[in-house]
C-alpha cells in the first residue's frame, strides 16, 4: 500500500481534532503534519518511530509530537486487540493562543520540548483512560478535559526527549513523498540483502547522488540508517524470545560478529545484556 502525506480533517470551530481506535495496522504509515500530536495505544507492542529515533514500546505508550516531525503510525503491524487514541491540536493554538494565556505557562514549556519527540514515564494508563473518555464527550466538555490532560502531563510526568535537539523538517513535500518511498522500502526488505543500487533506482538516482542525498535528508549514511532499522527489528525478535542468533539472521545480518558490534554501537549494550532484561 502507497504511503501518503497526512492532511488532518481540521475543523474551523475546534482547536483540535481526534482519532478513538484507527485501525491502521495493515499500513505503512509515514507522515508528517502541522498539528502537534498526543497519541496514547495500549494492549500492544510496537514500533517507536519518530524522526530519526526508533525504539519500541512495550503494553502502553504515550507520546508528545511536535509540529512537522514524521512518524510512524504506532500501530503499524500490530496483531492484538489494541486501543487507541490520537488527538491533533492545531499550530496556532498551540504557538498562539496558549502563549497568551498566563496560566497555562506549563502548558506551554511542554509543547516547546515537543520539538525533540517527548515520551511519558509513569501511571500512564490513567491519561489513556481520560483520552478515551473523551469519546463521549460534548465539544467544551472535550476541550476542559484535554487541556486538564495537559496540566497534568506538564506537571506531574516525567518524560523522556527521543532526539537530542529538536528535530526540525528540512525538506519539500517532494523530498518527503521520496523518503517515504525509501523507508517503506526497507520496511519491506530489510530482511535480506540490500544494494545501494536496487535503492537508488527506486528513486530514480545514480548511486553516487542517492548517497548523498539520503545522508543530507536524514544524516544518517543508507548503511548506518539499515543498521539502526534491523537493531530495532532484532529487538523486537529477542523481546519475543528468539535466539540471539535468530534474531540476528531474521533482522538481515548475514554475520553474528557484525551484528553484536552494531547491536551495542547502536543500542549501548550487548544482545545478551538486552534479552537478559526483558526475559
Amino acid at each position: 500500500m502507497p504511503t501518503q502525506l497526512e492532511t488532518i480533517n481540521r475543523q474551523f470551530n475546534r482547536s483540535f481534532s481526534m482519532m478513538f481506535n484507527p485501525n491502521l495496522s495493515d499500513l505503512y504509515f509515514w507522515h508528517f503534519h502541522p498539528e502537534y500530536e498526543l497519541v496514547y495505544i495500549e494492549n500492544a507492542s510496537g514500533k517507536r518511530h519518530i524522526g530519526e529515533h526508533i525504539s519500541t514500546y512495550k503494553g502502553a505508550d504515550l507520546v508528545l509530537i511536535g509540529s512537522n516531525i514524521p512518524h510512524l503510525n504506532f500501530d503499524y503491524g500490530l496483531q492484538t486487540d489494541y486501543r487507541k487514541v490520537v488527538v491533533h491540536i492545531k499550530k496556532d493554538y498551540v504557538e498562539t493562543i496558549i502563549p497568551s494565556i498566563p496560566e497555562m505557562k506549563s502548558v506551554q514549556d511542554l509543547f516547546e520540548q515537543s520539538k525533540y519527540g517527548l515520551v511519558f514515564k509513569g501511571a500512564i494508563g490513567t491519561i489513556g483512560k481520560q483520552l478515551q473518555e473523551l469519546e463521549h464527550l460534548s465539544p467544551i466538555r472535550q476541550y476542559l478535559q484535554l487541556q486538564e490532560i495537559l496540566f497534568q502531563l506538564a506537571l506531574n510526568f516525567d518524560y523522556q526527549r527521543l532526539h537530542e535537539a529538536p528535530y526540525y523538517t528540512q525538506v519539500s513535500d517532494k523530498q518527503h513523498l521520496r523518503i517515504q518511498n525509501i523507508y517503506a522500502f526497507v520496511d519491506k526488505n530489510y530482511h535480506r540483502k540490500i544494494e545501494l543500487k536496487e535503492v537508488a533506482s527506486l528513486v530514480s538516482m545514480t548511486k553516487e547522488a542517492f548517497c548523498r542525498y539520503f545522508k543530507k535528508t536524514t544524516k544518517y549514511t543508507f548503511v548506518a540508517f539499515l543498521n539502526r532499522y534491523r537493531i530495532s527489528q532484532s529487538k523486537q525478535h529477542l523481546m519475543h524470545g528468539k535466539s540471539i542468533s535468530e534474531a540476528c539472521f531474521l533482522s538481515g545480518f548475514e554475520s553474528l560478529s557484525y551484528f553484536n558490534r552494531i547491536f551495542k554501537k547502536v543500542t549501548g549494550e550487548n544482545p545478551s545484556h538486552f534479552k537478559k532484561r526483558y526475559t
